[in-house]
């Protein structure tokens, strides 16, 4: 019999991410970061002018940071638990929006906070990747893990029988963004969204049954 599959996010999932991109971004760039606002292409700022950073000198600066920067990432409260009392009955796989430059650094970085599990890397939107494992696992219920709306957006409508669980780990980003109006349910605390998880794996239907 199938197992279930976790399909989770990373930063602001797993891995505190904003909040150490933000300081390294004035401690080397002099930048200053709105980390609240979804749409990084305005969110970034010179500290000296208030002149918006180009959005296409954002992701050279984000990239710079993983290359870099891992190291200051924190586990967010309750994640590794929470990954081992469901890695106990199901597949899990983390599909993280990084390029393929830094797909073993985020291995290698989750491996030494003990989360050992199959990590893909993915560019735009999840839906696509989701289906693809979906339909390489066949699993007997799949549930997805993301801090951006969007993702949600795009995995429900190309796998919408995963179902779908809005999470913002960050609580000064969490409490400026509503939930994803396609995700199933918003839980920003990993051991109220274990038990959600936990309970899907054991209902054993998929969302659009």
């Amino acid at each position: 019999m199938s197992r279930p599959l976790l399909i989770t996010d990373c930063d602001e999932v797993l891995l505190h991410m904003v909040t150490h991109f933000s300081a390294w971004l004035d401690e080397a760039h002099g930048v200053e970061f709105a980390i609240h606002q979804e749409d990084w292409s305005d969110a970034l700022t010179r500290r000296e002018t208030g002149a918006v950073v180009p959005s296409k000198e954002v992701w050279p600066l984000l990239n710079s940071f993983f290359r870099t920067e891992m190291h200051r990432q924190t586990l967010v409260p309750g994640a590794g638990k929470a990954l081992a009392r469901l890695g106990a009955r199901a597949d899990i796989v983390v599909l993280t929006n990084l390029i393929e430059e830094h797909q073993e650094g985020r291995m290698a970085q989750l491996e030494a906070l003990g989360i050992t599990h199959r990590v893909e890397v993915n560019q735009g939107g999840k839906g696509a990747p989701v289906r693809a494992l979906v339909d390489e696992f066949k699993p007997s219920v799949a549930v997805f893990v993301d801090d951006l709306s969007f993702h949600h957006t795009s995995v429900a409508k190309e796998a919408p029988e995963v179902w779908r669980l809005h999470m913002i780990a960050e609580p000064i980003v969490a409490a400026m963004r509503p939930k994803a109006p396609d995700a199933h349910v918003r839980l920003d605390d990993w051991s109220e969204a274990a038990d959600w998880i936990a309970a899907r794996f054991a209902e054993g239907r998929g969302a659009d049954a």
